[in-house]
């Protein structure tokens, strides 16, 4: 992977974090990143400008447009193996496999997040070595991140950054890889109980 693709990844693993106080900082250092390491003309450009949107935000507000985005939708949601699983009980497997790959990497989490959270994968990718299961990793959020961005409205501000990522990073899924998906990924029972339950 080249590396204003492996800056894109870091850049996403503090865009699609939650925006907590101190992400007007985080920002500036976007900023700064984007000012050493992008090289394209057209690319640093397009960056700052979906940037620039963030910055438009009052802090509030981007967190509520955070939480209405990825943490009330499930398809937009930020965890790899409940787009590839839902809530199948082999995604606890999928979670043991994946922590496995980065520890085989040379990497430990260091915060609370599950190993399928999407961001930290993002600043993952750019840190590793391209390895078999590196490749495998890429594709999976290829489909993964397609799956959310086609379940954003264009004006939506994270729906420009995804569709750069899927632009200059990640590979077009293939037909074969969105139906896998479909095919595995297991809904959650929401059909109502035959019968209700009290509460005395």
């Amino acid at each position: 992977m080249e590396s204003q693709e492996r800056t894109l990844l870091v850049i996403g693993s503090r865009l699609l974090a939650y925006p907590a106080d101190g992400f007007r900082h985080d920002l500036n250092d976007i900023y700064e990143c984007i000012e050493d390491n992008i090289t394209s003309i057209e690319l640093h450009n397009r960056l700052k400008t979906i940037v620039t949107t963030f910055n438009l935000f009052m802090i509030e507000d981007l967190k509520k447009l955070y939480v209405s985005t990825f943490d009330l939708r499930a398809k937009n949601g930020l965890y790899l193996t409940a787009h590839e699983l839902g809530d199948s009980n082999k995604r606890g497997a999928a979670l043991i496999r994946l922590q496995k790959i980065i520890n085989q990497a040379g990497y430990e989490r260091i915060d609370e997040d599950l190993a399928d959270y999407i961001p930290m994968l993002f600043e993952f990718l750019a840190v590793a070595e391209e390895t078999q299961d590196y490749e495998r990793l890429v594709r999976r959020l290829a489909v993964a991140v397609q799956r959310i961005m086609n379940n954003l409205p264009d004006e939506n501000p994270y729906f420009n950054f995804l569709y750069l990522l899927m632009e200059t990073v990640f590979p077009q899924p293939t037909k074969q890889e969105i139906q896998k998906l479909e095919f595995e990924r297991e809904e959650a029972d929401l059909e109502e109980l035959p019968y209700p339950i009290m509460y005395g």
